[in-house]
């Protein structure tokens, strides 16, 4: 029987897609202006890494990067069973690009300990990159398995199904690895009862809570400054527009035959006159 797994999930909170965030003059997303929400990406990763730990033991811990606010993704991931936080909180990490937020997640890692699997979302909703989980699996030197859709563990081993155009690869990976979850994994199941009631205890105990959370900041993890936020970002935002609202109006055409209901949508849509038959 092998020993319990150390599991790592790195989770993100990120502007809610229903929200209007807006942008700062240099490119970069108004943050404080929008609502605030777990990547969707992440919720897949999260349930990834429970059931490492409910089919094979173990203890999940989970990390984020961001602003103070984002304890309440911590505090969700707590709720859905995972047994402890880590935040890595600074404000010399504004604006970090794909490279200087891998790099800080990397030295953020290394401090945690010892790990046996690190999952993450294949992507996140406000970058939209798929860059920063291969980029720490390169700086840690682990193989990774990306757009992984199921996998188990067997002999300290994983065997995984790894999306590929027109169907999977299966692949098998020694531990330590670095696994990207797509979206076609299992959805994260509800909240625990046992988790809310921990969390609701915690909320009101802010010692017992730090036993549960750790925030820490660059110098704590041993991170470089200066290859931390702008500074570390060789990404440059040319120039940023705004496309306009989402909406417009419609019009329904039933009833007739499809040659009729071409006609009918051309006219509406004023494209007949550079159309010839």
């Amino acid at each position: 029987m092998p020993a319990p797994y150390e599991i790592f999930v790195l989770v993100k909170q990120v502007p809610d897609q229903g929200s209007k965030a807006g942008l700062n003059p240099d490119g970069t997303i108004d943050r404080a202006k929008a609502k605030r929400m777990l990547n969707p990406f992440d919720r897949y990763a999260l349930q990834a890494a429970l059931h490492t730990k409910k089919c094979y033991g173990g203890r999940v811990t989970a990390i984020s990067m961001g602003p103070p606010p984002a304890v309440e993704i911590l505090m969700e991931a707590l709720e859905h069973g995972v047994d402890r936080g880590v935040l890595l909180s600074d404000r010399r990490l504004a604006a970090s690009d794909t490279l200087a937020t891998a790099y800080a997640l990397f030295k953020t890692v290394t401090w945690v300990g010892r790990f046996d699997l690190i999952f993450c979302g294949l992507q996140t909703t406000d970058g939209d990159t798929a860059q920063v989980g291969p980029q720490l699996a390169e700086r840690l030197g682990l193989p990774q398995i990306t757009y992984c859709q199921d996998f188990k563990v067997e002999d300290d081993k994983v065997h995984a199904e790894r999306i590929i155009e027109g169907g999977y690869q299966k692949l098998i990976s020694e531990l330590p690895v670095l696994i990207t979850v797509a979206n076609s994994y299992h959805p994260l199941d509800y909240k625990s009862f046992r988790g809310a009631w921990r969390v609701q205890q915690l909320l009101r105990n802010q010692e017992e809570q730090k036993k549960y959370i750790q925030t820490v900041d660059l110098d704590l993890v041993g991170a470089d400054p200066e290859r931390c936020g702008l500074k570390g970002s060789p990404t440059i935002v040319a120039a940023t527009e705004k496309v306009g609202e989402i909406g417009g109006n419609c019009s329904m055409h039933e009833g007739h035959s499809p040659t009729d209901l071409v006609s009918e949508v051309l006219d509406a849509s004023k494209l007949k006159e550079f159309l010839t038959v």
